[in-house]
């Protein structure tokens, strides 16, 4: 059975709960709640459905986050260029 071992990190459900709802970053809020799910019994077949991810990626997450702690789920940008609008803002705001 899977299991997020948030006792490790010195959290609980609602501590992820909680990030789940403030993250700055949308893709960080869905791991957050995808994780709270899966400490209320869901599997991650369940949770996978509910979010449009494969089961995999869920189970993935769980795994990083029992091994890496809570930045493990903070989505970061790896590469690829930026969205334009992001570029115009910035230009904009600059001047």
């Amino acid at each position: 059975m899977l299991h997020v071992d948030c006792a490790r990190w010195g959290q609980t459900p609602e501590d992820l709960r909680h990030l789940a709802l403030r993250a700055p970053h949308a893709r960080t809020r869905e791991r957050a709640l995808a994780l709270f799910d899966i400490t209320q019994h869901r599997c991650a077949t369940q949770v996978a459905m509910r979010t449009g991810r494969r089961a995999h990626t869920v189970m993935s997450w769980v795994h990083a986050y029992n091994a890496h702690g809570p930045e493990a789920v903070v989505f970061r940008r790896t590469g690829g260029r930026r969205p334009f609008f992001a570029h115009s803002a910035k230009t904009t705001l600059a001047r």
